[in-house]
């Protein structure tokens, strides 16, 4: 039960937790809509990816201090993640868009040319998952939450 008292372990969690959760208030900000879909999405401000490799690398200098090996590793591990979170993710994330936008096309030209059945979108395909990575700024706020909530988890513990 030792990993229970695993402080980059349990700000980790926290911090993706905490992301997680804090998405739908701010998406109902921003379009006035609750998706509570996002607690359980990727994609979205903040990172959770980022606020999890963060709050671990701030645990990590925390427990063993900022000039140790493992937290060399903790912090590069967190680059890569964050940089991949901007990168192939959302790339992938882009190439999402284009191709649902040719799935609705070319259904569209079926129900024109050939009298396509009158049913909803949602039953006759299945979309990709265009929410996939991050933008800059969402993996930068994604950082700095985890950062923000090691401290703080750092704070009430001591």
């Amino acid at each position: 039960m030792e990993f229970l008292f695993n402080f980059p372990l349990i700000a980790s969690l926290l911090a993706i937790f905490f992301a997680q959760f804090v998405k739908v208030p701010i998406q109902y900000l921003a379009t006035r809509k609750i998706d509570w879909s996002l607690l359980t999405s990727t994609g979205g401000m903040p990172s959770s990816h980022s606020a999890a490799v963060t709050a671990l690398s701030t645990g990590v200098a925390f427990e063993v201090g900022h000039d140790s090996a493992l937290f060399a590793v903790s912090a590069v591990f967190a680059i890569i993640t964050m940089f991949d979170a901007t990168g192939v993710r959302r790339q992938a994330g882009e190439q999402a868009i284009v191709l649902n936008q040719l799935v609705h096309d070319f259904h569209k030209f079926l129900d024109e040319a050939k009298g396509w059945p009158n049913k909803p979108e949602q039953e006759k395909r299945k979309e990709l998952k265009e929410l996939l990575g991050h933008k800059p700024i969402e993996v930068f706020f994604g950082g700095i939450t985890g950062i923000l909530v090691a401290f703080f988890l750092r704070f009430i513990t001591t």
